[in-house]
């Protein structure tokens, strides 16, 4: 079995680990890091899923505001999604985050802090997430409804030192990408 050796390494007693997934809007961030979890649950562990959409809803609506879309707004957001994950795998939880937070400001405090940072870069070109478009970010930024789009008019910054990075390749499937993940996570020195 791909995760028994997996398993048996988090259930022996390590510190947390936080998986971060990201990525561009439409990059699959969701459906990934959904699979994922499904996937680690089914072999006995019990991740904690965080999807930066519902987040971020949760976050604004404490604050009473819909907005926090200039970068100095989302990285002060992203902070808050990297706080909450060092909370959680502090107390030995495994965290799975599917979020955009493409700063090099995160990048940095996360490998400092966030214990067993696994980071997932999933790479897909402008074409395929304008294809995509599962929120119609893409057609309202080009119709000029909406600005402050990540990586168009919103200036990101690409992971410079992903522990795992996937180009986008037509036709593969979430399980296909779930399955790369995982033995990746599985050989990698941060879990020995």
């Amino acid at each position: 079995n791909k995760l028994s050796s997996f398993n048996e390494k988090v259930r022996g007693g390590m510190a947390g680990q936080v998986i971060w997934v990201t990525g561009l809007s439409g990059a699959g961030k969701t459906t990934v890091s959904t699979d994922l979890n499904e996937r680690l649950k089914k072999s006995g562990l019990q991740p904690i899923l965080l999807d930066g959409d519902r987040l971020r809803s949760l976050f604004m609506e404490s604050n009473n505001t819909k907005k926090a879309y200039t970068r100095h707004e989302r990285i002060m957001l992203s902070y808050k999604y990297s706080h909450l994950c060092q909370m959680l795998s502090s107390q030995g939880f495994m965290v799975i985050i599917a979020t955009v937070s493409m700063f090099k400001e995160i990048y940095a405090w996360n490998r400092l802090n966030l214990p067993n940072y696994f980071e997932i870069y999933l790479n897909v070109p402008l074409k395929e997430l304008r294809r995509r478009d599962p929120k119609n970010i893409y057609s309202k930024f080009y119709s000029g409804e909406i600005n402050n789009v990540a990586g168009l008019d919103l200036n990101v910054d690409q992971p410079q030192k992903p522990n795992l990075t996937l180009e986008f390749k037509p036709g593969q499937s979430s399980s296909e990408i779930v399955d790369i993940i995982l033995d990746n996570l599985k050989t990698e020195a941060t879990f020995c």
